[in-house]
């Protein structure tokens, strides 16, 4: 019994991946909101009363897809992000693991990109939670760094999320480069180690400004005689 119980489930697993697949082949030339259930379907070779086993709507197959584009990452966040020998070892990594990711998924990178700012609203809602987790990741590995001694709750959130963002930035423009000429690969290297290189820079000298003292008043003006 547990042996076919295993093999239902095992067909199961692999009705639903053909769903995604078909999902994703099929957004890359048009956003979810425009994709039909009956055309997913047909491209995954399935009837159509069998999507409904596996999701409710499209929008919520969009949300699963979400999931597969950016849940896989979440173990490489501390790893990546961790105290490192110095910063730039951190900014290597980082850069280097969105290199990786865009080369080897670069469907559900563009699929990601086009639908976090628009489209549907429950795949907009599950992006941005998954940026969330990213920015509470990042954020508890910058905080065990000695260069965030001292820093407040809200400053360390806002640092992680210029960070989130800036590798979200990134990504995109790996993705245009992918289609690019030869060596936009590389400039966009150089410029993402710039831009991130900028943002710890700029980091390293935030509390600063809690420490210069108030600027002095200008002397008044000498009656006149």
């Amino acid at each position: 019994m547990s042996h076919t119980l295993g093999i239902r489930q095992a067909q199961k697993q692999k009705t639903r991946q053909a769903f995604l697949d078909a999902a994703l082949e099929l957004l890359e030339e048009q956003s979810l909101s425009s994709l039909g259930l009956r055309e997913v379907t047909r491209a995954a070779g399935v009837a159509p009363t069998a999507f409904y086993r596996h999701f409710r709507s499209t929008e919520d197959l969009g949300v699963a897809l979400v999931d597969e584009a950016l849940g896989s990452l979440h173990p490489m966040v501390g790893p990546t992000v961790s105290a490192a020998n110095d910063s730039e070892e951190r900014i290597g990594r980082a850069v280097e693991l969105i290199d990786q990711h865009v080369r080897a998924f670069p469907a559900h990178v563009r699929f990601i990109a086009r639908e976090r700012h628009g489209g549907v609203q429950p795949v907009r809602e599950a992006i941005r939670d998954q940026l969330a987790r990213f920015t509470e990741e990042v954020k508890a590995e910058l905080a065990e760094d000695r260069a965030s001694e001292g820093w407040g709750d809200d400053d360390l959130t806002m640092l992680a999320h210029l960070y989130v963002d800036q590798m979200l930035i990134t990504a995109q423009l790996f993705l245009e480069a992918l289609e690019a000429p030869r060596g936009e690969w590389e400039r966009v290297t150089r410029l993402a180690v710039r831009q991130l290189r900028l943002i710890t820079l700029g980091s390293r000298h935030w509390l600063d400004q809690d420490q210069d003292p108030a600027p002095a008043l200008a002397p008044a003006p000498a009656p006149a005689p």
